[in-house]
């Protein structure tokens, strides 16, 4: 097999969703002119990156346990899948011929077989050999591409090494994944690995193996809007109460729909793609204008860092190869692309965009991770379908409510705002709650004018994976706009109502979103001896956005609207009254004006940072009072 032709891919443009694609896969002769803007963005973030990881790479040849490790600014403990970076490290060394990149490609390695490899071809998460082992895919992936692409560099003896090793790696994955013996993430990945692997191996068995995992995972689709479903413990448990799987938006755009395309377009599997294509398309709905990928609802949405999900690898192969499908999808790979590099500092991805305004130091695998994607982009770049941001996203040029069934989330939009209201009841995990935006809460309200004004956080931040999320520094107070109540110093809110619904009307130029929503504790009992049920309603019209709480119930217990404001340091805060506050964005002014006195919680210093989505905030309250019966919060940007 030669060099750049692992995947063919076409360059046929404006297919649409009437498919079939027979003919589509075949490589034509001659490329149209690709978008040198991307193909420099990525080749230069790379560059960036690869000598970020470098800066924190350990030279302590006297101690095994972390020579050649990546060392993490954020974390106490090495991260045992850095040795991902193998592969854009390789990619660096042949394209750039400086022998650095081979040496910390070589250290890598050497410290994952000193510290996480294990007799029976497995990696480990940690230097433990009793955690984790499902990792060893994404390692068996970035080697295999690095060996198939870019094996030359290296010395004979090396490369012979490192493909006894991929097969062990090889024969683990074979011999123990399936669809569904966890989240979908692991089998859905494994498709194109085995697949990989079998061709870098001339392995048949990996290879059947692989066609075997395809044919599963398109069961995997939900039924209307066709999101890869399989996002909890384990894929192939309960639904919901409402009848809901479990989806998260940052797993399925940054890994796992990878793997898929990428399978699909070299095996010329049409009925995948026809299932992908569509599952592309609903997921795309979920961009923001700014690149981010809106995950306020994902099930694992405590791994959501505004640009994605920390540990997954990007969404530039699935969006980018696709871009021939809907070029759209290559709007998302680039805009997506520019968000990464608007969070990098000093060679390092940060887990959102106001790490570094809140002085928080970066996790070292959001960008090994990250890294892997770009050099397979640059790769497969010879046959990759014209690439760039000519075409505008679907929620760029919204208009009105859409509510996805499958989720039970509706996303808005009017005029410059765009928001996202979740009723979604899908549960990682059936034991503890990681709460995710629900109960009729509003997951995201953004203005084109300036960008991100409200997002969700978790409810209560937990380490729900301990070597994979940063603590929570300072106080831990949520992010997402919501009711509440303490009673005996129990919270109660509808954070945690999973029973909550949604309608919709659009009349006179104005979007109406209402909840009926009860206030829960975590235990999801309903508070008592106060008022328990309350309309949530939000408002939207080209000049405003207006929330409105109210409640036909007695309130005997302080009961507040909390409207945390996304705004970093430095933004200038101003009180023109009790009920009406200003914040001065670089793009325009954003007056918060209620018809109660406005108070900020209390909290250390003039921001709070929560480390979902990775943003800083002012957290308003409005409470009720004795002779008001309905709270209404107006915000407008001038």
């Amino acid at each position: 097999m030669k060099r750049r032709d692992f995947i063919q891919l076409s360059t046929l443009a404006g297919l649409g969703m009437s498919l079939p694609l027979s003919g589509v896969f075949s490589a034509c002769a001659q490329h149209p002119e690709h978008s040198l803007e991307f193909k420099n963005l990525i080749s230069g973030l790379l560059k960036d990156w690869c000598d970020g990881m470098i800066k924190v790479q350990i030279n302590k040849p006297s101690n095994l346990e972390e020579h050649g490790a990546l060392d993490c600014p954020s974390c106490s403990h090495i991260h045992g899948r850095c040795m991902d970076a193998v592969y854009p490290f390789l990619y660096m060394a042949d394209v750039s011929g400086d022998k650095k990149y081979i040496e910390a490609a070589k250290l890598v390695m050497t410290w994952a077989e000193n510290n996480v490899s294990q007799e029976n071809g497995a990696w480990t998460v940690i230097p433990n050999p009793k955690s984790w082992k499902g990792i060893t895919i994404f390692g068996a992936i970035a080697l295999a591409e690095a060996l198939h692409y870019h094996g030359h560099v290296l010395d004979e003896a090396t490369h012979e090494s490192w493909l006894e090793r991929l097969g062990k790696a090889g024969q683990y994955i074979y011999d123990t994944f399936t669809i569904s013996f966890t989240n979908i993430n692991y089998g859905a990945t494994a498709i194109y690995g085995l697949n990989l692997i079998g061709d870098v191996l001339n392995n048949d068995e990996f290879k059947v193996k692989s066609r075997a995992l395809a044919d599963g995972v398109k069961s995997y689709f939900t039924k209307n809007e066709g999101f890869l479903f399989g996002e909890c413990k384990k894929s192939s448990s309960k639904l919901s109460a409402k009848g809901l799987h479990g989806v998260d938006l940052g797993y399925n755009v940054e890994e796992s729909l990878n793997s898929i395309v990428m399978y699909a377009l070299k095996e010329k599997d049409e009925e995948l793609l026809q299932l992908v294509t569509k599952s592309l398309n609903s997921h795309l709905e979920f961009m923001l204008p700014d690149g981010a990928w809106d995950n306020s609802w994902g099930n694992r949405m405590y791994k959501w860092s505004y640009w994605g999900s920390r540990t997954c690898d990007g969404s530039q192969p699935a969006f980018g190869m696709m871009a021939h499908i809907n070029p759209a999808f290559g709007t998302a790979a680039v805009i997506n692309t520019e968000l990464l590099q608007r969070c990098t500092a000093d060679g390092l991805i940060h887990g959102g965009p106001h790490y570094m305004s809140a002085g928080i130091k970066p996790c070292v695998h959001h960008t090994f991770a990250h890294a892997k994607p770009l050099a397979a982009m640059l790769d497969h770049w010879e046959h990759l379908p014209e690439i760039n941001k000519n075409t505008a996203l679907p929620r760029a040029e919204a208009d009105g409510v859409k509510h996805f069934k499958d989720l039970d989330v509706s996303l808005f939009a009017r005029g410059d705002w765009r928001g996202t209201v979740s009723a979604y009841d899908g549960e990682y995990h059936y034991k503890y709650d990681f709460r995710q935006a629900t109960g009729g809460a509003l997951g995201v309200l953004f203005h084109n004018k300036v960008g991100l004004l409200c997002a969700a956080s978790m409810a209560v931040y937990h380490m729900v994976e301990e070597y994979n999320q940063q603590s929570q520094p300072g106080k831990d107070i949520a992010l997402t706009p919501r009711i509440e109540t303490f009673k005996n110093d129990e919270w109660y809110t509808n954070l945690y109502d999973l029973t909550a619904n949604i309608e919709s009307t659009d009349e006179k130029g104005k979007l109406e979103l209402k909840s009926n929503v009860k206030l829960k504790n975590e235990a999801r009992e309903v508070v008592s001896d106060t008022a328990s049920e309350f309309d949530v309603s939000y408002i939207c019209s080209a000049e405003a956005m207006e929330i409105q709480v109210k409640t036909n119930q007695n309130i005997s217990e302080e009961t507040a609207f909390v409207l945390p404001i996304i705004s970093p340091t430095g933004e200038t805060v101003n009180r023109l009254s009790d009920n009406e506050i200003t914040i001065q964005k670089p793009e325009g002014l954003v007056t918060i004006k209620a018809n109660v006195p406005l108070k900020q919680k209390d909290i250390s210093g003039a921001r709070l940072f929560n480390m979902v989505p990775g943003v800083e905030a002012i957290p308003l309250e409005a409470y009720f009072q004795e002779d008001i019966d309905e709270l209404v919060l107006i915000i407008t940007v001038s």
